[in-house]
C-alpha cells in the first residue's frame, strides 16, 4: 500500500479490496489501478496526466464511479450537460460489478477513421447491484475533446451524453 501514497484514491481502493487475498485489478478491468485509471483520476488537474482517448476517459469515469469520486466525474463531464445536483450518493447501497467495452474493438477491426477526431463514441455495458438487485447499463456514450478553461485551455476529453440501445 505504500506505493499508493502518490495516488490518494488508491488508498481507498486498497482498503476496500483488502478483504480479498487476490491482487486488486483496476475496476475498469485493467491490470492495476495504479497503472491504469489511478493516474488519470488523481491527476485530473494535471495536463500531463489526462486520458489520451475517449475510451480511456470512459474507463476512468467508470472507475471513479466505483470509488465514488465526484470531483473527477464533474471535471470530466462537459459543461453543457454537467448536472447541477450531486451525482454520487455516499449512502446509496450500490456495488459496481464490472465493465465491458463493446464497440471500441469493432471500430478498431474495421479501422474506421472518425469524421471528427475531436468527437468519439464508446459503447459499453456496466453491471452493478442496487439493494441486492443486479442491473446493467448499456450505453453508447458521446465524448468531445475541447480546451478546458480549468487547465488553461489544454484540450481534454469530456463525457457529453449517451444513448441507450434497444434491448431487441
Amino acid at each position: 500500500m505504500a506505493d499508493n501514497v502518490a495516488f490518494p484514491s488508491l488508498l481507498l481502493f486498497d482498503l476496500q479490496m483488502s478483504k480479498s487475498k487476490a491482487p486488486a485489478g483496476c475496476p475498469c478491468g485493467g491490470a492495476a489501478l495504479a497503472t491504469c485509471c489511478g493516474p488519470f483520476i488523481d491527476g485530473y488537474l494535471d495536463p500531463a496526466r489526462l486520458p489520451p482517448t475517449a475510451e480511456q476517459l470512459m474507463r476512468s469515469r467508470y472507475t471513479a464511479f466505483t470509488l465514488r469520486n465526484e470531483p473527477y466525474l464533474l471535471a470530466t463531464w462537459h459543461p453543457s450537460t454537467r448536472p447541477a445536483e450531486r451525482i454520487v450518493d455516499p449512502d446509496e447501497a450500490l456495488q459496481w460489478l464490472g465493465l465491458e467495452v463493446k464497440s471500441t474493438l469493432r471500430l478498431r477491426q474495421r479501422k474506421v477513421e472518425p469524421a471528427n477526431p475531436d468527437e468519439d463514441f464508446v459503447e459499453f455495458v456496466a453491471r452493478f447491484r442496487v439493494a441486492g438487485k443486479a442491473q446493467r447499463l448499456h450505453e453508447v456514450s458521446r465524448f468531445l475533446r475541447e480546451p478546458d478553461p480549468a487547465l488553461g485551455g489544454v484540450p481534454r476529453w469530456f463525457y457529453v451524453d449517451g444513448e441507450f440501445p434497444d434491448k431487441s
